[in-house]
């Protein structure tokens, strides 16, 4: 029997310098790195080969060995008794984890809850009011199994997504302590969500998610330093069609976090829910919004994501439906099932393409969160407007790439059915909504790539 060393005895190492002079010839005259050098968004230039000398030179990071990931099934939960129902016919179809969207506290936790297994069953809350005594009655309904609740308290996110408090700072914040000092353990969230969806690249992402996250540190090391070694932040980030990019932003981000705990003695683990971008989501030829999520969900299952929340290739002019909801669910469940995505964990550990890209993304999202806390840390920014500014210009970077056709988007500003008939198919108002009020702050903007091309199509169908 041949011995490993045998075996591969025919295949000797190649140099980077061996592999650069073989592409060079090929190329025969043409400059190698305006030919294959491209460069992304967050101005970091990728070659067109990497191999293990690549790794040489950087310090890596081993990752938490993660549990699996869960399928999440989101409910809106405006009537508890329906969305109970929608809930338990989402788990026997597969689901191993519920986000419920909740508009007020006058919702029947009881209600809500009625028959679900939570030992089996994780259950997240994305509750979009403050109030101490839900979260207590939440809690009593749920005393057993605490473990498999997240309720993602994230006054701050509230605060940059709407322009205001919930009530105002002191009162947000010792609303919070309270809420805290109930003793459950998954009670803070981070919605890096609204950063992506606004247009942030993927360093600001990471900056963003560390610097908010360490406005919640800072306010646990001062007022509730008992709970930093057990407290749970859980990061909902969205997840883009840069496959291998977005695999080293999770991966990124579990590292950055580990490191910033690290600082303040507090747990280095932390939650990432997982969920696709809606930034490149489009109206037309909306079937292609499936493909765009099928690969967004593999990204996030090979970046270690805990748990991915799957969006409906329709979830932008549909409301919710059996369909649309089915087939979000059942690209997770084949990937799970069919395609073995749950069977190796830290699956990308020693990829030498995606370990340099962690590791480039890392050094560049530590920088800029750096130069934000010397400029006052996160909430500071954002009463300066700084975080907003910041944001627009990226997301004005990204509009022109789309308009000029650099960024393509199938079906919408290449390879356009003129067939294609969407007026009469809005359930939903597809683009985005201002609302003239008051505000303490400028709300951040969550707003679609194509929307300004699908307002123009549709005035002429």
């Amino acid at each position: 029997m041949m011995s490993k060393s045998e075996l591969f005895s025919d295949f000797h190492e190649i140099s980077s310098k061996a592999w650069k002079q073989k592409i060079q010839y090929e190329l025969q005259g043409e400059d190698y790195n305006k030919k294959l050098v491209w460069e992304s968004p967050e101005g970091i230039k990728v070659k067109p080969f990497y191999n293990s000398e690549d790794l040489k030179s950087l310090e890596l990071s081993e990752l938490p060995k993660g549990n699996g990931w869960n399928i999440a099934q989101g409910i809106y939960a405006g009537n508890a008794k329906m969305a109970n129902k929608k809930a338990l016919d989402a788990i026997t179809r597969g689901a191993e984890s519920i986000y419920f969207t909740i508009p007020s506290p006058e919702i029947n936790i009881t209600e809500l809850l009625d028959e679900i297994d939570l030992g089996k069953t994780y259950i997240h809350f994305n509750l979009q009011f403050l109030s101490f005594a839900f979260v207590k009655s939440l809690l009593a309904a749920t005393e057993n199994h605490h473990k498999k609740i997240f309720t993602n308290i994230d006054i701050i996110g509230h605060l940059a997504r709407n322009g205001n408090w919930h009530y105002k700072l002191d009162q947000d914040h010792k609303i919070l302590g309270e809420i805290l000092n109930l003793n459950h353990d998954q009670t803070l969230g981070v919605d890096v969500a609204l950063y992506g969806n606004a247009g942030a690249n993927m360093v600001q992402q990471l900056a963003y998610a560390l610097s908010h996250a360490n406005e919640y540190l800072n306010h646990l090391n001062d007022h509730h330093k008992d709970k930093l070694k057990s407290a749970v932040i859980t990061f909902k980030v969205p997840v883009g069609s840069n496959y291998f990019f977005e695999i080293a932003k999770l991966r990124s981000l579990r590292i950055l976090f580990a490191t910033l705990a690290n600082e303040y003695g507090a747990l280095e683990y932390c939650h990432i829910m997982a969920t696709p971008t809606l930034r490149n989501k489009t109206l037309y030829d909306y079937n292609t919004n499936m493909l765009r999520t099928a690969t967004e969900c593999m990204s996030a299952i090979l970046g270690e994501a805990d748990t991915v929340l799957n969006t409906p290739y329709d979830a932008i002019y549909h409301k919710d439906n059996e369909f649309g909801e089915r087939m979000a669910r059942n690209q997770l469940l084949i990937l799970k099932n069919e395609s073995y995505f749950d069977k190796v964990n830290n699956a990308a550990d020693g990829a030498y393409y995606i370990e340099t890209i962690t590791h480039q993304l890392s050094s560049k999202a530590l920088e800029l969160f750096k130069q934000i806390e010397a400029g006052g840390g996160f909430l500071v920014q954002l009463k300066e407007h700084l975080i907003q500014k910041k944001i627009k210009e990226s997301a004005t970077k990204e509009q022109e790439s789309f308009n000029r056709r650099d960024k393509i988007l199938v079906g919408t500003n290449k390879y356009a059915s003129r067939l294609d008939k969407m007026k009469d198919e809005l359930e939903l108002y597809p683009f985005v909504k201002t609302n003239t009020r008051k505000t303490l702050i400028e709300p951040i903007l969550e707003k679609r790539l194509s929307e300004e091309w699908e307002q123009e199509r549709l005035k002429t169908e």
